[in-house]
């Protein structure tokens, strides 16, 4: 204490008012922070809030999800408001002016604006992307060529992670078209080959029985929306008659509706007789005008072998 008295009363005026200024500024500082830190905290409570709020109003899946998108996003733009205010503030604690630098920011932001344009157009197209409810947190949708879930969207960037596993970040400015596969309903379509010589009439009935099967089933009927949907006839395939069909399904069961119905129709086609063809070639030597083919002469390879070691002398069997 005698040394700390000692060290103070050994103080001019002059310098006693510079330690008293400096202790104020820090104070003024540390209030600033503490401040800047609340305002932190009281805004991503209140964002977390509002969006359990406005997530318990909605029945639907796809406005909850919508909700969760903006709250992200809000939390995010609050974050950076709040830290640039608190800087700022600081700055001008610490004597910093803060006019010119503003205005010498305004300059360097259009001659940068003119180098980022990419991040500029990164930020403007996820804004819009976000306006128009065009892709959200929880979407499966496919980007800049590149499927995957939506596992976080920003004004930057949109972060998917494809079936494999692997993670991706793709720059909003890249987005020009956006597939999603999330929104109210989904289509599994499939293609059935069958064998040319089957009755299609009487596929399409076996179609139907397993159709009405799985919408009578516990786990995949809530998944289908309607009965199955039978176009037709698509296709004369080379070595089958190609009959295409589809379920209207929930979003993002279109994939296991799709395995489930080939796995049941594979049992039921066997059990029915109807052949799933091979891909198979037919060779035609073609006839003569009196309606007669040309014999085709079958040798193995080893009639082959002794024919060519005899010179061609070798008996036809």
């Amino acid at each position: 204490m005698e040394s700390i008295a000692g060290f103070f009363s050994g103080l001019s005026w002059s310098d006693l008012k510079e330690w008293s200024g400096v202790a104020a500024t820090s104070l003024r500082i540390a209030v600033i922070l503490a401040l800047a830190w609340a305002a932190l905290l009281v805004s991503r409570r209140l964002i977390r809030s509002l969006r359990l709020y406005l997530a318990g109003q909605k029945e639907n899946v796809e406005d909850v999800k919508r909700v969760e998108t903006l709250a992200r996003v809000f939390r995010y733009i609050a974050s950076v408001l709040i830290t640039v205010i608190a800087g700022l503030a600081v700055m001008g604690e610490l004597g910093i002016a803060i006019g010119p630098i503003l205005g010498a920011a305004g300059v360097v932001g259009v001659a940068v604006g003119f180098g980022a344009q990419s991040l500029i157009k990164d930020y403007f197209t996820g804004f819009f992307l976000l306006l128009e409810n065009q892709v959200r947190q929880g979407d499966v949708v496919q980007v800049a060529g590149i499927g995957g879930l939506v596992e976080e969207i920003t004004l930057r960037y949109v972060r998917l992670r494809d079936y494999d596993g692997n993670v991706h970040f793709i720059p909003n400015g890249n987005i020009t078209l956006v597939t999603n596969r999330s929104r109210g309903f989904a289509q599994s379509v499939m293609d059935i080959g069958v064998a040319y010589r089957e009755d299609v009439d009487q596929c399409f009935e076996v179609m139907r029985q397993v159709g009405r099967e799985m919408r009578e089933d516990p786990v995949f009927g809530p998944k289908i929306l309607e009965d199955l949907e039978i176009a037709g006839v698509d296709q004369w395939a080379d070595s089958a008659v190609v009959l295409r069909c589809r379920f209207k399904v929930m979003p993002l069961e279109q994939w296991a509706v799709r395995r489930e119905f080939l796995r049941r129709l594979k049992r039921a086609f066997d059990q029915n007789g109807i052949e799933i063809p091979y891909p198979h070639l037919t060779v035609y030597a073609g006839e003569d005008k009196s309606g007669k083919a040309p014999p085709f002469r079958i040798a193995s390879a080893g009639e082959e072998f002794l024919d060519a070691a005899s010179g061609g002398d070798a008996a036809p069997h």
